[in-house]
């Protein structure tokens, strides 16, 4: 069982030490094949991914923050993460109802 960090933003990879998130792998973008049940997925995954996550038996931990209209579009640091209210969060995503069914 691994635990992933899935993330480019420097700011979130010192945001995550800071606040001794201990991972087995960090990588900017997800390949879903490498995911087996058990592991523990961590990031700002779009729903369809984080759905596949949960599909196949392993954990989704969000990274959520509130960023501001003016910080939209930025890097952002550590420091402004945590001004953002950065916080880890566990979901279950199941697969969709599709509406056009």
């Amino acid at each position: 069982m691994l635990t992933y960090f899935i993330t480019r933003h420097p700011g979130a990879i010192e945001w995550a030490r800071e606040q001794g998130l201990c991972v087995d792998q960090q990588i900017a973008h997800l390949d879903i094949d490498l995911i087996q049940s058990g592991d523990t997925v961590i990031g700002s995954l779009p729903v369809n991914l984080a759905a596949e996550v949960c599909k196949k038996g392993a954990t989704y931990i969000h990274l959520s923050l509130t960023v501001p209209a003016y910080w939209r579009g930025q890097e952002l640091s550590a420091a402004q993460m945590t001004e953002c209210g950065a916080r880890l969060t566990t979901f279950q995503v199941s697969e969709p109802h599709l509406v056009n069914d």
